[in-house]
């Protein structure tokens, strides 16, 4: 069995395509308006800078994701999609399908980093709820994309299973920060002792 960095490049290499001189134009404009953004908002000292380096990181690996989900693919002839909800663990746990298997945890991870990177976006503990609703919107969007532009099975697993690894994100995110806070809070507290 393909270990799963195995599986991700074998996935990387079949559905993505070197980005063409446009997109990469395209993005770079894009990056540079949502850094010019930032760094205004920096200087109007409405957010910090450790805010403004995880927004435009989400910018970034955004523009991966939709990039590898979306626009780099070959469309196809025909829009495709399946509106049956769960139909991938029915294939993978009904069927006992390894491949099926491997797509549902690489769709649950596919949007944990966004999720990490939301607390320190918005310099705060975010809901579960909260988390998972980003997922689940930004994931949306993708399926709509595959669906109207054809690249892609617009189904509604994807979206449950992004959301699930959004929420997941974030809630590591969110005890790494407590433990940080509690941490800086705990030695602060020491240093004043001495």
């Amino acid at each position: 069995m393909a270990s799963v960095e195995e599986t991700i490049y074998e996935i990387w290499m079949t559905h993505n395509r070197a980005w063409s001189p446009r997109e990469l134009v395209c993005f770079a404009i894009l990056f540079l308006l949502a850094a010019a953004v930032l760094s205004t908002l920096v200087l109007a000292k409405k957010i910090t800078v450790s805010q403004e380096i995880a927004t435009l990181l989400a910018v970034v690996f955004l523009g991966i994701v939709f990039a590898s989900t979306v626009f780099t693919r070959t469309p196809t002839e025909e829009r495709k999609y399946c509106l049956e909800l769960f139909w991938s663990w029915k294939k993978a746990f009904g069927a006992h399908s390894q491949v099926a298997l491997k797509e549902i945890l690489l769709n649950s991870i596919l949007l944990a980093p966004l999720g990490f990177l939301l607390p320190f976006i918005f310099k705060k503990h975010i809901k579960i709820r909260q988390a998972l609703l980003c997922g689940f919107l930004v994931s949306a969007s993708i399926e709509c994309c595959q669906l109207v532009m054809r690249r892609g099975l617009f189904e509604w697993d994807d979206m449950i299973h992004n959301a699930f690894g959004c929420m997941l994100g974030c809630v590591i995110a969110n005890l790494f920060r407590q433990s940080h806070i509690f941490l800086s809070t705990m030695f602060a507290a020491t240093d004043r002792r001495a």
